[in-house]
């Protein structure tokens, strides 16, 4: 016990300055196998350290502390330390041992899951991901885990403020695939059907929500993969997503009893991927569709000739669906109920306003930043000597400037 006391009072006399939390971190890296040994014995010392002062120390031992197997009943005890501690410790600080905060961080999103309190660990694991990352633009190994338990515990508004960020440094493409993902679900839970396309585009996995938010937000699929998409996944896809493939091949068809039976006939499957939810989101989709499609045709209709023509059951059914077009901004029409009549109108957006601008220019800049961040890291990466280097040594073997490109002429 003399030598976890001495190392308290290490901890509690270096953690003033920049060059004692680094001879601190030093003696910590040294001691850490030792702390492993002693795990059971720990605790007792974050009691007398302030996470707010004493982070690095606090962490180290932390870390050891949450290293093993824990039981339900410790991780009651162990959830308000760690949610404390990642709230309170100094950046600074932490980022000397990061691999280890990343650890806690972690361990703290298994504990709540095991205690199937999983919105304990969203407001610390969002603190957690905002403390270790470099920049907005930097994808870390944290952004799955935090939008993990934002889908379970359904907070989705809280993930969205993570996915909202246009990510360009990734350490680890597993980490992206799952950030694409849970954020694609993010989004879906928002109803933001285009941000969801843009992030489940990137991940083969979810091909399957992909194909149906496709329907949902364009009424069509195109099925068309990007270029860097590898054979082994195009050959596995057919097979992976069938049901799915079928779902979008009835629903083309614009018949509401084709899809429903398409919907039946692999209801099993989409169950069991919990994929039921957004299949009847198609469905809904369905009806839209069909409805804008009546705008590109008449200029008046009747309630009930809507409910025939797209297989709604009544006229009420056809009078709440346009309601919700119209406030949604998807078709533009006025309902007259003593006549039970709708009259379809052009859009009356002139796009000459003051705000239409603003938006306009919001987009171009959005757009604009992508641009000039991918001609920045060209610049970067063209006056890197490692590249150069190589570049140099390609061109000495593949050099076709050294060949003359018109044959000489020989005199005999």
């Amino acid at each position: 016990m003399g030598s976890l006391e001495g190392l308290l009072a290490q901890i509690q006399g270096l953690s003033s300055t920049a060059g004692d939390i680094s001879r601190l971190n030093v003696i910590l890296k040294q001691t850490e196998d030792s702390l492993r040994s002693e795990s059971t014995r720990l605790c007792p010392i974050l009691d007398q350290l302030d996470p707010s002062m004493h982070s690095l120390g606090y962490l180290y031992i932390l870390d050891a502390c949450t290293s093993g197997p824990i039981t339900k009943e410790q991780a009651t005890t162990s959830v308000p330390h760690i949610a404390g501690f990642i709230n309170n410790c100094v950046q600074d600080q932490i980022h000397l041992a990061p691999d280890k905060f990343i650890s806690v961080c972690k361990r703290l999103k298994d504990q709540v899951l095991l205690l199937g309190t999983p919105i304990r660990g969203v407001a610390p694991m969002l603190t957690g991901v905002r403390k270790v990352k470099g920049s907005s633009e930097y994808l870390t190994t944290l952004h799955p885990e935090f939008l993990l338990l934002c889908l379970l515990a359904k907070c989705y508004k809280t993930g969205m403020s993570i996915v909202e960020d246009d990510i360009f440094e990734v350490d680890q493409p597993r980490d992206l695939f799952l950030y694409c993902y849970y954020g694609g679900m993010i989004c879906i839970g928002q109803k933001r059907f285009h941000k969801a396309l843009a992030l489940l585009h990137n991940a083969v996995e979810a091909y399957k929500k992909y194909i149906m938010v496709s329907l949902i937000h364009h009424g069509q699929f195109s099925t068309s993969l990007p270029k860097y998409t590898s054979s082994v996944a195009l050959r596995l896809l057919k097979n992976f997503c069938q049901p799915y493939i079928e779902l979008e091949n009835s629903y083309s068809t614009g018949k509401i009893a084709e899809l429903e039976a398409s919907i039946q006939t692999n209801r099993e499957q989409f169950e069991s991927d919990n994929n039921l939810g957004l299949v009847k989101q198609v469905a809904s989709s369905m009806y839209k569709r069909n409805i804008q499609r009546l705008t590109q045709t008449y200029l008046t209709l009747s309630l009930q000739d809507i409910a025939n023509t797209v297989q709604l059951n009544s006229s009420k059914e056809a009078e709440m669906h346009v309601l919700q077009m119209i406030q949604d901004g998807e078709i533009f029409a006025t309902i007259n109920r003593k006549d039970g009549m709708v009259r379809f109108l052009e859009d009356p957006e002139q796009y000459k306003t003051c705000e239409m601008i603003e938006h306009a220019d919001s987009s171009i800049q959005r757009i604009m930043a992508p641009s000039r961040k991918l001609t920045a890291m060209d610049e970067q990466i063209s006056c890197d000597p490692l590249y150069l280097a190589k570049a140099g040594r390609e061109r000495q073997r593949f050099d076709f400037d050294d060949f003359d490109t018109v044959p000489q002429k020989f005199n005999i």
